[in-house]
């Protein structure tokens, strides 16, 4: 009781006692994951307003041996900010700022608290944009995406959350503080340990703040949903549009007759569907470019010619920004349509493209041949090889999940890919990194995380058990 009563007098000195909640006192909201999976029973929650308070923060965990784990917007599906029973969760959502906007330089410096949403607002209103684009992007905040190195659906053409950061400042488990924050894109002077951080899901430190690469914001968007006779075909068009676009297709955004039936279903009482549910497979394509004129007739130019020639069956061009948020919420509203199926089974997954239909065969028959009523779903990012898969068969429970996890995750090792493609690994996929990583890389992972948290308080139970 002493320690606990210390502790929190520490805590309260540095952030106040307004923003210092304990046990009881912590809101559901930072106790319950957004798939209501990991519920928690963390001892404290705090709300630094600084790098400073986050510092001593951690120097308060680091002294007492208590874990702490830094918190987003908590959209996350993989377990990663449940943090642990009687630790320290510490909410970012005060540090928000976005701290200056360079656009000579083309960067944003910005608070590791601030939503994705209010960073592409702000980058849009100086005439430039951030490429990172995600459907929680309203609640979704740049540290967490930091965190996860965030994909998204624009990874085709600008890559994912790591090519998008030049400078980072963070907090090491000791409580000291490393700051680079360049507005560079050139800096090969020894380690790059922002990379490190990136994708270490709090593990390795807590990043505060972040200097972005923006890019020109884009004068034309143009979008169309596409179905195709067969797998091969969407990938011809695919390489195609690469081709021909000249660098400007941004989204090539992939779903399997079950999955788009199922939206487009979901969706009737609000529009029709855009193409016949009778083709095996569909495609949402995204270009975007700076001459609206000439970029909407190339466009339509490539896939008239791919109809022409039998690689696409039919396709569907949005004509205003209506069309295209319609054609868009096939692919982002997910929780109208698999509400009422749940509890679903969430994967996250890359594989190589030549893979993919074996894949898709592999786990489809291994869920029916198991569930005769049971459903899978395959959809996500394939252009640049990222597959989501999201399974019911009226279960959740644990015999069943693990028979899911069997299936799913054998069929990823057979094609050698990886079981996380852009949502981390968190606590749910932890089991299964194995699959992903051989022994030696995850000896190296282990040395590293006791080299930079020796008493591991940083998100333990995170990405990998020591």
């Amino acid at each position: 009781m002493g320690a606990m009563t210390d502790l929190s007098e520490g805590l309260a000195a540095v952030v106040g006692e307004k923003q210092l909640f304990v046990g009881d006192a912590i809101e559901e909201r930072y106790l319950i994951d957004v798939q209501k999976k990991y519920p928690a029973h963390p001892g404290y929650l705090v709300r630094p307003r600084s790098t400073e308070e986050v510092a001593e923060i951690v120097k308060l965990a680091n002294a007492s041996g208590t874990p702490i784990t830094a918190l987003g917007g908590r959209t996350g599906s993989t377990g990663a900010g449940r943090g642990e029973d009687g630790g320290i969760l510490m909410s970012l959502e005060l540090m928000n700022k976005i701290i200056e906007i360079d656009p000579q330089s083309m960067t944003m410096t910005v608070e590791a608290g601030a939503t994705l949403q209010s960073v592409h607002e702000a980058a849009e209103a100086a005439g430039l944009l951030m490429p990172l684009d995600l459907g929680s992007r309203g609640s979704a905040t740049i540290g967490g995406n930091i965190a996860t190195n965030a994909g998204g659906v624009r990874v085709l053409r600008w890559g994912m959350m790591r090519d998008m950061v030049l400078g980072l400042e963070a907090v090491l488990a000791d409580g000291s503080v490393v700051s680079s924050l360049g507005k560079f894109i050139k800096d090969n002077a020894g380690y790059n340990w922002k990379h490190l951080l990136i994708g270490s899901e709090g593990t390795l430190g807590i990043v505060t703040k972040a200097v972005l690469r923006l890019r020109p914001l884009p004068k034309s968007t143009q979008t169309a949903l596409v179905a195709f006779p067969s797998f091969d075909d969407a990938v011809r068009l695919l390489r195609r549009l690469d081709t021909e676009l000249g660098g400007q297709l941004s989204s090539f955004e992939l779903m399997w007759n079950s999955f788009y039936a199922l939206m487009s279903e979901s969706q009737r009482a609000k529009r029709p569907p855009p193409l016949s549910q009778d083709y095996p497979v569909y495609a949402l394509i995204e270009a975007m470019g700076n001459d609206p004129e000439r970029d909407a007739a190339r466009f339509q130019e490539v896939l008239a010619s791919a109809m022409d020639a039998g690689v696409a069956a039919d396709a569907a061009i949005a004509q205003s920004e209506r069309d295209r948020a319609n054609l868009w919420s096939l692919r982002d509203d997910l929780l109208e349509a698999f509400l009422p199926l749940w509890p679903i089974f969430n994967f996250d997954l890359s594989m190589a493209l030549t893979d993919m239909t074996g894949f898709v065969s592999e786990t489809r028959a291994g869920i029916e041949r198991q569930w005769p009523g049971g459903h899978i779903w395959h959809f996500g990012h394939a252009g640049d090889g990222n597959l989501h898969v999201m399974v019911s068969v009226g279960a959740g429970d644990k015999d069943t999940a693990d028979r899911v996890y069997d299936i799913v995750y054998s069929a990823i090792g057979k094609v050698k890919g990886s079981v996380a493609a852009e949502l981390g690994v968190g606590r749910e996929k932890q089991p299964f990194i194995g699959i992903t990583r051989t022994p030696a890389e995850l000896d190296l992972m282990r040395t590293i995380k006791r080299a930079l948290d020796p008493g591991n308080i940083l998100n333990p139970g995170v990405v990998f058990p020591l």
